[in-house]
């Protein structure tokens, strides 16, 4: 058998390089808990790595609805003057198999089960608030993630936390995994959402097993107060948001949170990744919610799927509601999904020919407008407060047109969702809206929505109006649904850039010593 020469393994090691080991840490991951999109990432991003050949494992904790799972390993740490005992359970979030070297592997995910921490009615919040100890349930989550890597026999090439709950991870690296499997880990922050920080009170600083060194401007202090966000931000090797134009927003002061200095200040280490959707969970072609299929080569099953959607609402099937467009929603109802605007234009929103569709849960006020619209105008508005799957899916495969009229949207996923199922967007221009949302024009038949740019009713109205305008035009309409279904929102893009980031930090820093040896 011929020898292959060192040139040709040489050459062979550069073409086929070795997969990652890669340790994420994400306080929700679905299907084991969910409030909103870092969900779903924290669990579509795995997978779509293990496709690439890499070995993802997630760390995320085991809430009180969770099933448990065979304990893989238990983890004993000391934070806040109390020991704490966990166990960490083993849960696959992938059907697929492990494989050779270069092919894709099965994510894994270890449920961190730790009763009086995360044993509760809610994830950050009960009907109380927030819940008072959230510094060391999250503080905690990191250091077991940190101190159980730092015990395996092969070394983690990458620490990715995610959002401030995942805020101490980079520092724990540098401290708990110092002698470990994490100690020389490059690490990554990903910024879900800037407005959510995690900001304590600063006597948490030594109970955290953090240094007052470190309690500074440029570090993880705060208007005199620790944030979790801010030390993700400071401490991480790099950072990412979920789509290029928020990582360009959070450096401005109207989207920073007072924290765009920091991001700016880091602007060397930031990238902006847009997310991607899930293409087996949201394909319209073999979704299980809906009761036909449908693609872009054959959307006669959308028809289904809005009589569907009308039937599960309650509506009364007749000629002139099944010709009448509906207008869907899939929202956390607070002031950032722009539930302001709606709420300023309520009486003329009625008064449009269309029917709404509504499912989210929010704020009591929002969800109050939403069922005193549904009572006065039982003919024109449908509305579902929860979260409920199959309506989801539903409303996306069913509704016609979809608004997300957002003050603000780092990625934003329902944007996506709509376009894959033949849904039109109506969408203001602001972070990963903009990214995924391009402007219909009927003369040359290109791009795939509607969008509005002044934070203002008005001008969501007039976006509205310009998007019913064009539905009755039969030939423009099936146009703009095919153009928003042809395109590419798979995660394995986003992997792809997220696997060029991981490979140029390792390139950059191969045996980063630990921070406090700098």
């Amino acid at each position: 058998m011929p020898q292959r020469t060192g040139k040709a393994l040489a050459t062979a090691k550069r073409t086929t390089p070795k997969g990652l080991r890669i340790l994420m840490i994400a306080s929700e991951v679905q299907p084991f808990s969910k409030t909103g999109g870092l969900a779903d990432v924290a669990s579509a991003l795995p997978k779509a790595l293990g496709q690439l050949g890499h070995d993802v494992t997630v760390v995320t904790p085991r809430y009180r609805v969770v099933t448990d799972g065979p304990v893989a390993a238990d983890v004993s740490i000391e934070i806040a003057a109390h020991r704490f005992r966990a166990r960490l359970m083993e849960a696959p979030i992938d059907p697929g198999r492990p494989a050779d070297a270069g092919g894709p592997r099965r994510p894994r995910v270890l449920l961190l089960d730790c009763p009086e921490l995360y044993g509760r009615d809610g994830i950050y919040y009960d009907a109380h608030g927030d819940f008072a100890d959230n510094a060391v349930r999250f503080g905690f989550l990191s250091a077991a993630a940190i101190d159980w890597a730092s015990t395996q026999s092969e070394p983690f090439d990458i620490v990715h936390a995610h959002d401030w709950q995942g805020g101490l991870a980079p520092i724990y690296a540098r401290t708990l995994g110092t002698r470990g499997a994490t100690g020389t880990a490059a690490t990554v922050f990903t910024i879900h959402n800037l407005a959510y920080q995690g900001v304590f009170d600063k006597s948490w600083v030594p109970r955290l097993g953090l240094r007052w060194h470190d309690f500074t401007i440029d570090r993880f202090e705060f208007f005199d107060r620790l944030s979790f966000m801010k030390a993700g931000l400071t401490a991480s090797d790099a950072i990412t948001t979920v789509s290029p134009t928020y990582a360009k927003e959070i450096q401005r002061p109207e989207y920073g949170h007072g924290l765009d200095g920091a991001v700016r200040a880091r602007a060397d280490r930031l990238v902006g990744i847009l997310n991607g959707i899930d293409p087996d969970e949201w394909n319209p072609a073999a979704d299980p919610h809906l009761p036909a299929p449908f693609d872009a080569h054959d959307l006669r099953g959308k028809a289904a799927a809005k009589r569907a959607l009308l039937e599960l609402f309650g509506f009364t099937i007749t000629g002139d509601l099944l010709a009448r467009p509906i207008v869907g929603m899939v929202s956390r109802m607070v002031d950032q999904k722009g539930l302001d605007l709606i709420a300023g234009a309520t009486s003329e929103l009625m008064a449009l020919n269309a029917t709404w569709v509504i499912v989210g849960t929010g704020e009591a006020r929002y969800q109050d407008m939403w069922r005193s619209l549904s009572h006065r105008h039982p003919d024109r508005v449908g509305v579902f407060v929860g979260f409920d799957e199959r309506r989801a899916h539903l409303v996306e495969g069913g509704a016609d047109l979809f608004l997300m009229p957002s003050r603000f949207e780092p990625c934003g996923l329902n944007q996506m969702y709509s376009l894959r199922y033949g849904t039109v967007p109506v969408v203001r221009a602001v972070g990963g809206l903009v990214d995924t949302v391009k402007p219909f024009n009927a003369e040359t038949g290109q791009g795939n929505g509607f969008l509005f740019s002044d934070y203002h009713p008005g001008a969501m109205l007039h976006a509205l109006k310009r998007a019913l305008a064009t539905y009755p035009n039969r030939t423009a309409w099936v146009r703009l649904q095919k153009n928003g279904m042809k395109a590419d929102f798979s995660w394995g893009r986003s992997a792809a850039e997220y696997v060029k980031m991981y490979r140029q930090l390792r390139r950059r820093n191969p045996g980063r010593a630990p921070a406090s040896k700098q």
